[in-house]
């Protein structure tokens, strides 16, 4: 895999994703997810919710990234909120 240039945080990142993604799966097959209307308007259940927080967050790091010279560690602490939010309110 040298093609792709991995480093621990790379590795790190998409490994959270896999065990998040299993960790859902895990959910729902035991605790099936009923959806519910949140503040968008439309129905969305557990897995629509972790891909809006996920798609979010990619936003979230990719404005950090080119608007801000701040650490990175604070953009993760405000997709943890995001996240939060989205699981709580969408």
């Amino acid at each position: 895999m040298d093609w792709m240039a991995w480093t621990w945080p790379t590795a790190l990142f998409f490994a959270a994703i896999a065990v998040t993604l299993a960790c859902m799966t895990v959910l729902a097959a035991k605790y099936p997810s009923t959806p519910r209307t949140g503040v968008l308007g439309i129905e969305t259940a557990r897995g629509d919710r972790l891909f809006i927080a996920l798609l979010g967050s990619g936003f979230i790091n990719l404005a950090w990234i080119g608007l801000l010279d701040a650490p990175q560690y604070w953009a993760l602490a405000l997709c943890a909120l995001f996240a939060f939010c989205v699981f709580r309110w969408v």
